[in-house]
């Protein structure tokens, strides 16, 4: 069994850190077997690697070995890349062709981007993984397969899967042992040493003295966030080697390199999930509080027609205290300021006993005579939104008048009148 170290020099890896090494010691250990591996970890860390050194230390090496970007090919063509198709199978099937776990047989199979398979792909799969057992699109005679299959993925699997994305009996199947390479923003001592690299290589490639850093851009390097890892460090030392005229580099033209640098140690914005109650329009919510608004207007012109009429404040709150508390809230000092502003209106405002039925007379005196004439200002357009408010609400609710009452914010008697009013 060859080392850590030994691979390293073998497949040109550069680092020291305790988590890449233990990832290169589990896929040496795992090698000489035929357990399917799972190699997890950002985009752009170096997990191309891990499949390579897997068949060049197991018996399959003299076999052949199969690179497959599962998120490259079409949703349509997957199947026929992957188990071959017969002649006339779909149009433009010309001639039988054979897939890449005919072609592999013996060998090994490395999937990456494991994750962006479609679910029926993800069958297929999964019956390889139990019985070596495939169909080629197209045919109904079963093939058999020899094959190793490694795959890779930049996905939160458990996620994936209760998202429904990612069948959860394949993940166990393919995660038989897992191997994890760490982002390049936790093997903070290794981005000074593959840049050096990078920028030796790029010197020898393009015939120019290599770049070096000063200190302080050293400093900047290595505290950058490297949102893409290695290969994001690669593709800067080559813009470096070939754009700048000075090799000796400082931190003010590194920085130039570095997109949001002053950023990079600012936390990620996590998106917060939309509920099912949610407005994703601003005109809806408009409506929702013009709606809203009408609802108390009228439990508020109940309220006044019901103390012009009986002339007693307290009888009325106390036989209206739940409609109250909804219209002004449950704070008790406003309801005690109400109290009082109520008082100095019955105080101002004395009430003739024996002509309560003669509503504009009483009204052209009373405070409260807005209250008729806002019921006549009421526009047509209004009318058609309470409508389709309505109507929305019980499309959500699936006709369930009492949950469209509550989200709506008025009693289901209310609602049942209005249905009845608008023939809905």
């Amino acid at each position: 069994m060859e080392s850590v170290q030994a691979i390293k020099q073998r497949f040109e890896i550069i680092g020291n850190d305790p988590k890449l090494n233990r990832a290169l010691e589990k896929a040496i250990q795992v090698a000489p077997t035929d357990i399917s591996v799972l190699v997890t970890g950002e985009s752009g860390v170096g997990k191309e690697a891990v499949p390579k050194i897997i068949h060049s230390l197991s018996h399959r090496k003299h076999a052949k070995y199969i690179a497959v970007n599962c998120g490259a090919i079409p949703e349509g063509t997957i199947d026929s890349e992957l188990f071959g198709h017969e002649k006339g199978a779909f149009t433009g099937a010309t001639q039988t062709r054979r897939g890449y776990f005919e072609v592999a047989d013996g060998g090994t199979i490395f999937l990456d981007e494991v994750g962006e398979l479609p679910l029926t792909t993800q069958v297929r799969l999964l019956r390889i993984l139990e019985n070596g057992e495939f169909l080629k699109v197209g045919s109904s005679q079963v093939q058999k397969t020899n094959v190793r299959i490694v795959a890779a993925t930049n996905m939160n699997m458990i996620e994936a899967i209760k998202e429904g994305k990612f069948r959860e009996d394949l993940y166990y199947r393919l995660s038989t042992v897992d191997i994890h390479i760490p982002p390049l923003r936790e093997r903070r001592e290794d981005i000074h040493l593959l840049f050096r690299k990078f920028a030796s290589d790029f010197g020898q490639k393009y015939k120019m003295p290599t770049i070096r850093l000063q200190d302080d851009a050293i400093q900047l390097l290595t505290k950058y966030r490297w949102p893409g890892n290695i290969r994001q460090l690669r593709n800067v030392a080559e813009q470096i080697s070939v754009l700048e005229v000075g090799r000796n580099i400082s931190l003010s033209t590194l920085n130039e390199y570095l997109p949001n640098a002053s950023d990079s140690n600012l936390p990620a914005v996590i998106g917060r999930q939309k509920k099912e109650n949610d407005f994703s329009n601003e005109r809806e919510i408009l409506y929702k509080v013009l709606f809203d608004m009408k609802s108390d207007l009228n439990d508020l012109k109940k309220l006044t027609l019901e103390m012009l009429q009986n002339n007693d404040s307290a009888k009325v709150q106390e036989e209206n205290e739940n409609l109250i508390r909804k219209i002004y809230g449950t704070n008790g000092e406003d309801i005690e300021d109400i109290e009082e502003e109520k008082s100095k209106a019955l105080k101002v405002l004395p009430l003739p006993e024996a002509r309560i039925e003669t509503k504009p007379e009483i009204l052209q005196e009373d405070k409260y005579h807005f209250a008729e004439e806002i019921e006549e200002e009421e526009t047509l357009s209004l009318q058609k939104k309470e409508i389709e408010l309505i109507q929305k609400s019980l499309e959500r609710n699936r006709g369930k008048r009492k949950a469209a009452a509550a989200e709506l914010g008025i009693s289901e008697r209310t609602l049942y009148r209005k249905i009845k009013q608008y023939d809905l």
